[in-house]
């Protein structure tokens, strides 16, 4: 995923997946046998306001990142017309992550997304989209100018969590109103009670992802 000389975009939402993704970038920094430069990037979409008390989010984070020494920034999420839908804003959200890596000239785009994750987005892509496909560890855009990479790609939260208490990282609370209201949040609950009645549903199903056997698609 990681060739020398890359820079790396890393987007954080405040979520214990991104922030231990821009951790573990780090740590590895100091042991691999490459050189590359990582960033954590904060797209701040306006939910929270100064009403809410506290720290804002994009501060939060950054007292973490700083922590590690890990660069960080905090831009202003781009204006979204019409109603604001979880597609919508993560749409939106990751066009400008990509818009901030070209001029910024970063070779890759990581993402906190882990094996849970991809699982999800398969059965949201079958269910919502009438379509089979799902997210990949690595993925090229632009052709070749830039690379997606999902380095917990093949670990589930529960791994995720244990890195991220190893590093005395906190999630940062999401102020989005509709964020447990969402085709995700749907099916993760249909998943959970899968997962509940078939042992090892979860590890066949992420098998299934990579055995498709084409003759027998439609």
């Amino acid at each position: 995923m990681l060739a020398e000389g890359d820079s790396v975009l890393v987007g954080v939402s405040g979520g214990i997946d991104s922030l231990a993704a821009a951790w573990v970038l780090q740590m590895w920094r100091h042991k691999a046998p490459i050189d590359y430069e990582i960033e954590a990037v904060y797209v701040d979409d306006g939910f929270w306001k100064p009403a809410d008390g506290g720290q804002a989010p994009a501060e939060r984070i950054q007292a973490q990142m700083s922590r590690f020494s890990i660069p960080f920034s905090s831009v202003k999420g781009w204006d979204i017309e019409g109603k604001r839908t979880c597609f919508v804003c993560a749409r939106n959200r990751r066009s400008q992550l990509f818009d901030l890596a070209r001029r910024k000239s970063c070779s890759k785009l990581a993402l906190g997304h882990h094996k849970d994750d991809l699982v999800e987005t398969f059965f949201i892509n079958a269910l919502y989209g009438g379509n089979i496909s799902t997210m990949t560890p690595r993925q090229q855009l632009f052709e070749g100018g830039l690379d997606i990479i999902r380095i917990f790609a093949y670990l589930e939260k529960d791994d995720i969590r244990t890195i991220a208490g190893i590093a005395g990282l906190e999630a940062v609370p999401s102020f989005c109103m509709i964020d447990r209201d969402s085709r995700r949040e749907t099916v993760r609950a249909l998943l959970d009670r899968i997962y509940d009645e078939v042992p090892g549903a979860k590890s066949s199903l992420f098998s299934a992802l990579g055995n498709v056997r084409e003759g027998y698609m439609l």
